[in-house]
């Protein structure tokens, strides 16, 4: 099959490329210009310059192919630079949407989050909602995926949380640190797109994609520190009441590391019922507690 990919060159991205690559697939990835050397780079990938926000620049790019996988998304904004979640999720998707329908292609997968909801107070769900909307309404054969966090080698997440254990004696915790999360192993993530292109079962439907097991915050900062054979980690638990105005005033800094949205994501938590997905898709969820220490060893 010949795939149209966006976000080819992101963390989920590259990982779904390589898939598609070794699986034998013809893949074109929409590419900004300038970018190019962030692609992986094999025969059977092809480049189109052109730019999610520039419908007249996906012109093309999906000519032949069988289907669209569409990945881009942001976990933060910065207005004065025009990344915005309703610039790059929403007007993003509804142009990509409108090239395949145009051009056309049917096959249409789309990454979303866990947590997308139409009447969430964080922006960020919020917006992931009005992407699937868009999704949803298109006359496409459309399947939506939800992942929690992913976690693997390079992703900015797991990378965070490594480097703070790492280097600093004591890690700050942000409140009790009881709320839980089950992250999903990036190369499960693109092994669902590998095989969704293909499953015409899967079209009208949303799939939730979480790891194995479910940890409290705790938790993921323990096995992280075992895996790196510091043990238990000492941890400092900072009042939500304190750190929330923090935030806010500082958000607006490139180089602080939370905005007052990944806060309010990261206090509600993070899980899901992955068994539907990993039935239908055959995949035996990886947990946490495993794949860290792959992650570690691979840094090594």
């Amino acid at each position: 099959m010949q795939v149209f990919v966006t976000g080819g060159t992101g963390f989920v991205g590259s990982h779904v490329l390589k898939q598609l690559s070794t699986a034998g697939h013809q893949v074109v990835a929409l590419v900004r210009r300038g970018s190019e050397d962030k692609l992986i780079h094999a025969d059977n990938i092809a480049v189109h310059l052109g730019d999610v926000t520039d419908p007249h620049s996906l012109k093309g790019g999906m000519q032949d192919c069988d289907a669209v996988i569409h990945l881009i998304g942001i976990i933060r904004e910065f207005p004065g630079k025009a990344i915005t979640f309703e610039r790059l999720h929403v007007e993003a998707t509804r142009h990509v949407t409108d090239a395949a329908m145009a051009q056309g292609v049917r096959r249409f997968l789309h990454m979303s989050a866990n947590g997308a909801r139409a009447n969430s107070e964080i922006d960020y769900f919020r917006s992931k909602w009005q992407a699937e909307e868009v999704v949803r309404g298109a006359d496409l054969d459309w399947t939506i995926f939800r992942p929690t966090p992913i976690f693997g080698k390079d992703g900015e997440f797991i990378e965070t949380l490594i480097t703070m254990v790492k280097k600093l004696p004591v890690v700050p915790v942000i409140g009790d640190g009881q709320y839980r999360l089950q992250p999903v192993a990036v190369e499960q993530v693109a092994e669902t797109f590998l095989k969704g292109i293909a499953m015409t079962e899967t079209i009208g439907q949303t799939y939730h994609l979480g790891g194995a097991n479910s940890y409290s915050f705790n938790t993921i900062i323990d096995l992280i520190g075992m895996a790196l054979g510091k043990g238990d980690v000492t941890k400092i638990h900072q009042p939500v009441a304190l750190t929330k105005p923090f935030v806010k005033v500082l958000q607006g800094s490139e180089k602080f590391p939370m905005t007052t949205d990944q806060l309010a994501m990261l206090l509600e938590g993070n899980e899901c019922n992955q068994q539907p997905w990993a039935e239908i898709f055959d995949i035996e969820p990886n947990s946490f507690a495993d794949g860290i220490e792959d992650v570690i060893s691979e840094e090594k």
